[in-house]
């Protein structure tokens, strides 16, 4: 075989090798395209679906906590962490004022736990949550709140929220079952994704119709309230 018949040859070969690379890649793109592709949609939608709705801070949800009158005609929207100082002196100050707006108002309580500071606000909120299966949850709502200073600095809570349970006539059993049911964290979870949508980054955050309210102190709220109702500023 002379050379030049040799480089020709070479040449074909390569070319063939080509060929078949082409092939090769066409193949597999198909089968990404109608193969893996499909899987991966699916999985995307399915972890969509699986997060459950959220609602802003004008709306409802129908699972809320919710105190007072639903149609009242001033909804205030509260996102806190059990374990937050600032959020335990929210809770006393709305406890204090409820009396006075009650009948002008309904309170919605959602999670917003900032597990990076508050190594317990996590699990504080599941169990709130969990007692909500039962019935109980602005007892352990309140109560959570008001033994913070007690159980913030624990290396461990669950056994003192436990005695909280207990203390509240809960079935022990299944609010521990509660607390690691799907429903219960899901819940957690929507009020933390829908807190982020409504523009939240720390707690208190407090939303009266929808309007976000800053440094939520006693009087801001009674005149927040006030001026939706459009009585004038409280006193």
């Amino acid at each position: 075989m002379g050379k030049r018949e040799e480089q020709r040859k070479r040449k074909e070969e390569k070319q063939q090798a080509a060929k078949q690379r082409q092939q090769t890649m066409a193949l597999l793109q198909k089968v990404v395209l109608y193969g893996v592709a499909p899987v991966i949609l699916l999985f995307v939608v399915y972890t969509i679906m699986s997060q459950g709705p959220t609602y802003s801070p004008v709306e409802i949800a129908p699972n809320d906590h919710l105190r007072g009158d639903p149609d009242a005609p001033v909804s205030i929207v509260v996102y806190a962490d059990f374990q937050c100082p600032a959020c335990a002196t929210e809770h006393q100050t709305m406890s204090q004022i409820w009396p006075r707006i009650s009948d002008q108002a309904h309170l919605i309580f959602r999670h917003f736990p900032i597990s990076t500071t508050h190594a317990h606000a996590w699990t504080a909120s599941l169990y709130a949550e969990a007692a909500a299966q039962q019935g109980r949850f602005w007892e352990m709502h309140d109560t959570l709140f008001a033994t913070q200073g007690i159980w913030s600095g624990m290396p461990a809570v669950e056994e003192e929220f436990n005695s909280y349970a207990l203390e509240l006539n809960m079935d022990l059993d299944q609010l521990l079952a509660d607390v690691e049911s799907d429903a219960v964290i899901d819940k957690v979870r929507a009020d933390q994704r829908g807190g982020n949508s409504a523009g939240v980054r720390g707690t208190p955050a407090v939303f009266v119709n929808g309007r976000f309210l800053g440094s939520p102190s006693r009087q801001r709220i009674l005149d927040a309230v006030a001026e939706e109702v459009g009585t004038g500023a409280a006193d």
